[in-house]
């Protein structure tokens, strides 16, 4: 398998409406000795403080939430289209109920700082989380989108994008 290298995160070429809505992404935190990962569909990539961001979105009862608040980062892994059904059991099956790395494929690596990436990633952004914010329904200024919740809020987190792995090359 080809080895993921160190990228800097401008020279990242896809488009992020695809890469984190259409084609998703593990949102993954903690250690190799104790980490959850889960499939997100809800991103941000850009630019705040003058630094590269990663915003992610989690809802407290999610168990990945817990390792989002306990540790200081976490990852981002995308994947190529085989790794759909992958992601599709990671966004359904909760890391309470069921071993989700277990048998499924993915090969979870430690970095220096300590975040958990899958090595089957064809990018991944490691992340300092520096804000979060939990989503306040009286600050929506469509009234629609909160029934789209049903009181299901999530929490965001900006995550400063400390280093970036990619499989391709950038151009």
């Amino acid at each position: 398998m080809n080895r993921l290298l160190p990228i800097d995160p401008s020279l990242i070429k896809d488009n992020p409406f695809q890469l984190i809505g259409s084609d998703w992404m593990l949102i993954t935190a903690g250690t190799l000795k104790s980490f959850n990962t889960m499939t997100a569909s809800y991103g941000t990539l850009g630019e705040l403080w003058h630094k590269k961001v990663a915003y992610c979105y989690v809802r407290p009862q999610r168990y990945t939430y817990k390792f989002m608040e306990k540790h200081d980062t976490f990852t981002l892994s995308f994947f190529d289209k085989k790794y759909r059904d992958v992601l599709k059991l990671c966004g359904t099956k909760s890391g309470r109920d069921i071993d989700k790395i277990s048998g499924i494929g993915l090969t979870p690596i430690e970095t220096e700082a300590g975040s958990v990436y899958f090595e089957e990633a064809r990018i991944v952004l490691e992340c300092r989380k520096i804000y979060y914010q939990d989503i306040d329904p009286a600050n929506f200024l469509d009234p629609k989108i909160d029934t789209e919740y049903n009181n299901d809020y999530h929490r965001v987190y900006v995550g400063e994008i400390i280093r970036a792995l990619s499989r391709k090359s950038a151009e």
